[in-house]
């Protein structure tokens, strides 16, 4: 079964400019081009599309959603990260709806609040004031939200990646290999991914992490544990692959 460009759009709630452009990125081929120029879709691409759009509402930039998608062949197991992330949200807004009725049901019967309760479901991450004054109060807030989404598991394995990536860093340097190499260029390309998760990767946020990753000790002890002069690589490493893919 086909669809025509405008039939998808109009589905999906977008336009059919839009869908023009992520085909033009290389983001979202139609499946054939009719004789008079029209675009179609197959089922295989509304599944696709169906990913981009979920992709961007977690804030990726379509240079990281075209990683993602060339990262994630499995189609199936995909769309299960997906539904989990959906259902993390889903769970968390629930909790939030709880707490406001409840400190609605207190309030009119008068009786007193208590603060797990009022709380529940809502940012108070220890970091707060010093990631809002980097980034912004949004950029905050998204990333706590998927933080406390994740199960104790999923915490773990998250943070269990990124020493990987400090690890492999680490290695490229002891290797003797250049920020520019393809080698240390594909970490980057990983550490990238790994901070999408999070926030969106735009150019400028890459390469201010990467400096605030040398500036900052406590990031720099992170690096440098596996070896003195890792953060720098880290930083220009970085700097690198945001010039040249964001």
């Amino acid at each position: 079964m086909e669809w025509s460009i405008q039939e998808v759009a109009r589905k999906a709630g977008t336009t059919s400019r839009t869908l023009r452009h992520y085909g033009e990125r290389g983001l979202l081929e139609p499946s054939r081009i009719g004789a008079n120029g029209y675009r179609y879709y197959d089922q295989a691409a509304l599944v696709r599309l169906q990913r981009i759009l979920l992709l961007r509402e977690l804030g990726l930039s379509l240079p990281a959603i075209a990683e993602v998608l060339a990262g994630q062949r499995d189609t199936a197991a995909a769309l299960r990260t997906h539904l989990a992330l959906l259902e993390q949200e889903r769970e968390l807004l629930g909790r939030r709806i709880a707490s406001v009725r409840t400190t609605l049901d207190r309030t009119e019967k008068g009786e007193e609040l208590m603060a797990d309760e009022v709380f529940d479901g809502f940012d108070h991450a220890v970091y707060e004031k010093e990631v809002t004054e980097r980034w912004g109060r949004d950029a905050h807030q998204k990333a706590d939200r998927w933080w406390r989404g994740l199960g104790e598991g999923e915490r773990r394995a998250f943070l269990d990646e990124q020493k990987g990536i400090a690890r492999d860093f680490a290695r490229a340097l002891a290797d003797g290999l250049a920020a520019g190499d393809d080698a240390v260029q594909e970490i980057a390309r990983r550490q990238v991914v790994w901070l999408s998760a999070t926030m969106a990767p735009s150019k400028e946020y890459v390469i201010g992490l990467g400096r605030m990753y040398v500036d900052d000790p406590r990031f720099a002890a992170h690096y440098d544990q596996h070896g003195e002069g890792t953060a720098v690589l880290v930083r220009d490493a970085l700097e690198i692959y945001a010039e040249r893919n964001l």
